[in-house]
């Protein structure tokens, strides 16, 4: 399996992985095209596709943050789903350095929901259990209620705040000046 990092909406793989996201997120959890232009610009931003013999097989876009690393997105195409390929691409992210891992799910709340959170635990990452919402991509939608997992240890309610005040500014499209 190969990664390899996009750094335009032009390069190869882009409408694949594109169409991907737009089919595994609600619209309320994903970026416009415009936003996701000007988010590849930020250096701290990864728009990893990942390949096996030259073919498409999924994305993970995430951040490097000075104490972490943040999942922002990520996917397998459908019918690769429950092959494997979805653990494999986690843990080589997970190994590839030893900064620490967040990333944000839904509330467990419906069967599809409690999977995930169930897969993502299956790998190492630890729910924790505080609550707070994000704005929704959508205008004039309401804000989403979603939980963190991290990995290798759990959050404390002050680390969610720290993350909220750090990191949301950059990936939500308003960093501070």
């Amino acid at each position: 399996m190969n990664s390899i990092q996009l750094k335009k909406t032009s390069d190869n793989y882009f409408q694949e992985a594109w169409s991907l996201y737009e089919d595994a997120f609600p619209v309320e959890e994903r970026r416009s095209i415009e936003a996701q232009e000007i988010i590849m610009n930020n250096s701290n931003y990864h728009f990893d596709i990942l390949t096996e013999n030259d073919s498409f097989i999924g994305f993970i876009l995430w951040w490097e943050f000075e104490n972490h690393r943040y999942i922002d997105h990520f996917a397998t195409l459908k019918q690769l789903r429950n092959k494997g390929y979805g653990k494999l691409i986690l843990e080589e992210f997970m190994n590839k350095n030893k900064k620490p891992i967040i990333l944000e799910v839904e509330l467990p709340d419906s069967e599809i929901n409690k999977r995930r959170v169930k897969f993502y635990q299956r790998i190492g990452l630890i729910l924790n259990n505080h609550h707070y919402e994000v704005p929704s991509s959508e205008k004039g939608e309401l804000p989403l209620e979603l939980l963190l997992m991290s990995y290798p240890n759990s959050l404390s309610a002050k680390d969610v705040e720290l993350f909220i005040a750090d990191c949301h500014p950059a990936v939500f499209g308003h960093a501070k000046k």
